[in-house]
């Protein structure tokens, strides 16, 4: 984790900041010393993500869609962290308009509140979804975008949204194409939930998953302690505006590995049940993460075999705390 006399900034905004990952940023911005502001709606994020901060962090539940409760969330902040989104491919394929609601016109919502109280910076979620099903590996930030979803259109959407407020208004922005996170805190019980948590929630239940297509499908997997470096890097290098950086590790395993894995750790012999590949899929996902190393100074520190551990021991320890 970044050390908190490297950040350049003293109070921040993570929209979406009681889900998964924006949790994440918020605890290590609040062990930097940093004034947090979270906004969220609570439609995929829950309040007991970020109970244990007390009141280190001030909580406004609200949706990215209002303007005027975006104003009071953003004032005074120097840097926002875009993270709320319906995160769901499957999701926005059976409602695309619903779900661009959200994801392209509250996140144009969002640039324009930082834009209009004075925010130097916006670091956006994007999604290696934008790269689609291009057969070349791995995926480079040049390659043309081949969008296979809503979804994806929505991010991609969101990255040119950036790079116009960016040039036009000349706000600061960073997108950063996040690839297959997963780690505590993930919501195993939503079937649009990571892999890797709803693989655990069936490991530790002795059920085989539902793998959708043969299961040979690879993806690069990412700890979100990674993701939140790469955030903290975006959010206070200087120079790097208008920029979009990969954020993944560079090695990818397929998803029948990815069970085996798992299902070894916990010791259950359990095929895995084959079911068809879902519309907006992708086959294969791998990233360069040069630029980000180059630029960004980026590196991961967790490979797969310490995510999973991390990931699993903290699901177990959930699970206690239920039982007792």
């Amino acid at each position: 984790m970044i050390p908190s006399r490297e950040l350049n900034f003293r109070r921040a905004l993570i929209t979406g900041g009681a889900g998964f990952i924006g949790s994440h940023i918020a605890d290590a911005l609040v062990s930097a010393n940093c004034e947090v502001c979270v906004i969220d709606n609570l439609s995929g994020g829950y309040r007991k993500n970020l109970a244990h901060q007390g009141d280190r962090i001030d909580f406004i539940k609200g949706d990215i869609r209002d303007a005027d409760t975006l104003a009071q969330a953003s004032r005074g902040c120097e840097v926002v962290f875009h993270e709320a989104a319906i995160v769901s491919v499957t999701r926005t394929v059976a409602a695309p308009v619903e779900t661009a609601a959200v994801n392209d016109m509250g996140t144009l919502q969002v640039l324009d509140a930082a834009r209009r109280e004075g925010v130097r910076r916006v670091v956006l979620a994007s999604s290696s979804a934008v790269y689609g099903d291009d057969p070349v590996m791995p995926k480079r930030e040049e390659m043309r975008p081949k969008p296979m979803s809503p979804y994806a259109v929505q991010k991609l959407a969101n990255e040119y949204y950036a790079h116009l407020y960016h040039e036009l208004y000349g706000l600061e922005t960073v997108c950063l194409r996040y690839f297959n996170v997963y780690g505590p805190r993930q919501d195993p019980s939503s079937p649009y939930s990571g892999v890797i948590s709803i693989f655990m929630a069936r490991s530790f239940s002795g059920v085989p998953p539902i793998v959708y297509g043969d299961g040979k499908q690879c993806r690069d997997f990412i700890f979100v302690n990674d993701v939140v470096q790469a955030n903290l890097l975006a959010a206070g290098l200087s120079g790097i505006s208008g920029g979009v950086f990969n954020v993944g590790t560079g090695t990818a395993v397929t998803v029948n590995d990815l069970w085996q894995r798992i299902a070894r750790r916990v010791g259950i012999d359990a095929p895995p049940i084959y079911a068809p590949p879902r519309p907006g899929d992708i086959r294969e996902s791998l990233s360069s993460i040069d630029r980000a190393e180059s630029v960004l100074g980026f590196r991961p520190t967790f490979d797969l075999e310490q995510g999973i551990g991390s990931t699993m021991a903290w699901y177990q320890r959930q699970a206690e705390r239920e039982s007792s």
